[in-house]
């Protein structure tokens, strides 16, 4: 990270984060990287499903990001379709452009990543950013995540990555 005393801290996401959230919608580079997503915060900020975390990324104590982590197989919008059991799926984005390219990103997926595999029967972690997003896509592949497929989701074409637990394991 840009500053070594700088600490990231993951925490849940609650009603208190509804208007920051609603902002960084707003932003170009959140829009440009998921264009075709409502979020629907005042409703989902209220649920609290089983198959779902959504977390609130601080800097120091100040909010800088969001991570989403779901269990795909059993997600009820079913977006992955028919997907393996014990697989982890993670949304994430940084809320403003300033943070960018500072290391804020990669230990917020460091942290996530050691999240969903906290769980000993989950064997790994799918992302699926936009096929036109050539900064995520080597984001991902540069923590590990291997290419699996080009897929459409809605509208919007993707490329779907997967990092197992082994390859986690052994790097």
């Amino acid at each position: 990270m840009e500053n070594e005393s700088a600490t990231i801290r993951l925490r849940a996401a609650n009603m208190n984060d509804l208007e920051l959230l609603n902002h960084w919608d707003r932003q170009q580079h959140v829009i440009d990287a998921d264009p075709n997503d409502d979020w629907e915060w005042e409703t989902e900020l209220q649920r609290n499903p089983p198959w779902r975390e959504q977390l609130i990324a601080e800097l120091n104590g100040k909010p800088i990001g969001f991570v989403q982590i779901i269990d795909p197989e059993k997600e009820d919008s079913y977006y992955w379709g028919n997907v393996a059991p014990n697989q982890r799926a993670i949304d994430i984005w940084i809320g403003e452009k300033e943070n960018l390219g500072k290391g804020y990103g990669t230990e917020m997926m460091r942290q996530a990543i050691a999240k969903c595999f906290e769980n000993p029967s989950v064997t790994a972690i799918l992302i699926d950013p936009l096929e036109s997003n050539a900064r995520a896509i080597r984001f991902y592949e540069k923590i590990g995540f291997k290419f699996l497929e080009h897929r459409t989701f809605d509208e919007d074409k993707c490329a779907v990555y997967m990092l197992n637990r082994y390859n986690w394991e052994s790097d």
